[in-house]
Parts: structure tokens; C-alpha cells; sequence
């Protein structure tokens, strides 16, 4: 009786617990998480006692099972719901993996007392077919998997509803022994359709995270000494195979020409007609934008002597001097002077020394 009292105990403050984590608006807190992990440590302590105890055997049948000790059939039930609420991301799905246990192990149970209707046994059966793939609804049809989908969701909801009906007079399932264990079948029943319901959702979510991509490796950067460190700091202004840098490392406090006279650059920049529009960063890419427009690149190289004014219409044109400008009159002269004497001494056709015509 002593070890009765304590499996009581232990299982009504585990209870106490659960109906807690319930009042939680907020599942993500710390406070429900610890809720979340008490409840499943007491529930995981109740199921050692049953152990030790021998509480259920595969030798008897149902009618053997105290009405009182029908409850304890839950408790792997109990702990498999608990582990779906941890979201510990990093442990998700090894959560998923021993939530699914817990399930595996609490329909064993109801398989050995005959607990399962026939519809239940038939979908456990195709549950341990395929677990990987499971579904409540095997067939292709798409009508017939629609219309299975809504027969168990009525049946779960019949099955809540009766629940409900019967826990509302609380005097009479503690006088009465036969309406406290249909109470207890009726909730046996109601928690194996949800069972298969979390079956069907925890395979999909392990074949989801089978396609994920392996979690990043942790920052080497703290894994490595001091000198390693130092050489990288070292490093940062050596050459890179890097195509695009962030723009503030690579323009900031960055002055002097753009290019050598050879028209090597000396140091990266990216053309663009909309300087203004970058500036303000107005619908900003992911990617590098230009830092120079067009003009202050053609500025750029005029300064550096790698564009030659002229040509075009505008060069026919010869420029009006100024009479009043002695100096220029000159230079004029002068000019005119230097090609006439220029032309004198080369006339017409003396290049032309291989192939006279």
C-alpha cells in the first residue's frame, strides 16, 4: 500500500504539472519549459514504479486491471505529448524520435488488453509497415483520403464530447465504479486518435529534417589560439579571390587616384549612373552597388590623360581671335608661318619614295 500511495502521489503531482503548462500563453518562456520538463521527469518516475511494481502483465486480460490503475495506461501517452512542447531546436528531432517511442510503446500496451478497435488495429498494422511514411489514410484517392480525414475527426470529436459528458458530475464517477471506468476507456480511446494523429505529423517532420541541410560547424574562430588570430588580423589586407566585398571596407577612408597611368586600378570601384539613389540606399540589394557614376569616371580619366578631347562637328569650327589681342595675333602668325615654311620643304608626293606614280 506504501508503494501505492507513493505511485499516487508522484502521478497526481505530475498531473498538477501538466494542467500547469496548460495556463501558459507563451510556450516559448523558460518558465514553461521547466514546467514542461518536471511534468515528463515525474511521469517517466511514475512509469518506474509501474516496473517495479509489475503493475500490468501480458498474462491478464483487461477486466484484471483495477479501475483506479486504467489511468497509469496513459503514462507513456503523457510523456510523448510533453516531448512535442520542448523546443529546444538543437534536440528536435531527437525529441521527435523518443516521442514517437513513447507512442509505440502506449499503443503496445492497448494491443496487449484488446484495447484497439478494429479500425485502430488495422492502422497500426500499416503504421508498423512503414513507419517512416505512416499516414492515417493509405489510400491515393484523393476523395476517399478526404473523406476518411473527416470520419476520424468526428469520431475524435464524439469521443471528446463523451468525455466531457462524463466528467461533468464528478460525485457520480466516485460513487459509481462503472461510470468511472467507462471515463477511463472513453479517454483510453480519445488518446489513441491522437496518438495516430501525432504518428502521422512527427514522420512527416522527420522526413522533413532528413532534407535539411547539416547544422553549420561552430565558429573556428573561437576554436583557435591567440597567434592563429593575429595571423588572420595580419592577413585581412592580403590578396583575396573574392569578388565583392562589403563597400564600407573597401571605400572607407580609402583617398587617392583610381588608376595608375598604365590604367591599372588601384583600388576597387564599380560605375553607376544613379549615385544619389546609392547614397540614400533606396531599395538596397543584396550585392554591391556602383560607387562612381558615369561622369565622375569620364572625369577620372580625362584627368589622367586617358581620354582626348575633340572630333566630331565642333572640330571644323576655328576659333575668332581676338584683334585687340596682340599676343594671340602673333601666335597666329607664327603658326601660319611655321607651316607654310613646313610645306615649302615638303612638297606634295616627296613620301612617296617606293612607288611613285
Amino acid at each position: 500500500m506504501a508503494a501505492e500511495r507513493s505511485l499516487r502521489s508522484v502521478y497526481d503531482e505530475a498531473e498538477t504539472k501538466r494542467a500547469n503548462t496548460e495556463s501558459f500563453g507563451n510556450t516559448n518562456t523558460t518558465a514553461f519549459q521547466e514546467n514542461v520538463l518536471a511534468a515528463i521527469r515525474l511521469y517517466e518516475e511514475c512509469l518506474s514504479i509501474v516496473d517495479r511494481l509489475s503493475l500490468f502483465s501480458p498474462n491478464e486480460a483487461l477486466e484484471d486491471i483495477a479501475t483506479l490503475d486504467l489511468q497509469y495506461l496513459l503514462l507513456n501517452f503523457r510523456v510523448a505529448e510533453l516531448l512535442l512542447r520542448l523546443n529546444d531546436h538543437s534536440q528536435r528531432k531527437a525529441n521527435l524520435q523518443k516521442a514517437q517511442a513513447r507512442y509505440e510503446r502506449f499503443l503496445r500496451h492497448l494491443d496487449n488488453y484488446d484495447l484497439l478497435s478494429k479500425t485502430d488495429a488495422a492502422i497500426l498494422e500499416q503504421y508498423h509497415e512503414s513507419p517512416n511514411t505512416f499516414s492515417t489514410t493509405s489510400t491515393s484517392d484523393a476523395a476517399a483520403r478526404r473523406d476518411a480525414k473527416i470520419k476520424r475527426f468526428k469520431d475524435e470529436k464524439a469521443l471528446k464530447q463523451k468525455l466531457e459528458y462524463l466528467r461533468s458530475n464528478p460525485s457520480v464517477i466516485q460513487n459509481d465504479e462503472a461510470v468511472a471506468r467507462e471515463v477511463q476507456l472513453t479517454e483510453i480511446a480519445f488518446c489513441t486518435h491522437r496518438t495516430f494523429q501525432q504518428l502521422e505529423s512527427i514522420s512527416q517532420e522527420l522526413q522533413i529534417l532528413a532534407l535539411a541541410p547539416p547544422a553549420p560547424p561552430p565558429d573556428l574562430a573561437t576554436q583557435r589560439g591567440p597567434d592563429a588570430r593575429e595571423r588572420s588580423t595580419r592577413n585581412d589586407s592580403a590578396y583575396s579571390e573574392r569578388l565583392d566585398g562589403p563597400l564600407a571596407s573597401l571605400n572607407a577612408n580609402v583617398r587617392g587616384p583610381l588608376l595608375d597611368r598604365s590604367g591599372k586600378p588601384l583600388r576597387p570601384f564599380t560605375l553607376t549612373s544613379k549615385r544619389q539613389e546609392f547614397q540614400n540606399g533606396v531599395f538596397r540589394p543584396d550585392h554591391s552597388l556602383p560607387t562612381m557614376s558615369i561622369d565622375e569616371y569620364l572625369e577620372e580619366e580625362r584627368r589622367r590623360g586617358g581620354m582626348i578631347d575633340g572630333g566630331g562637328p565642333q572640330s571644323q569650327v576655328q576659333p575668332q581671335v581676338d584683334e585687340d589681342d596682340m599676343e594671340a595675333a602673333d601666335r597666329e602668325t607664327m603658326k601660319a608661318r611655321e607651316w607654310d615654311e613646313y610645306v615649302e620643304a615638303n612638297p606634295k608626293g616627296s613620301g612617296n619614295t617606293l612607288n611613285r606614280g
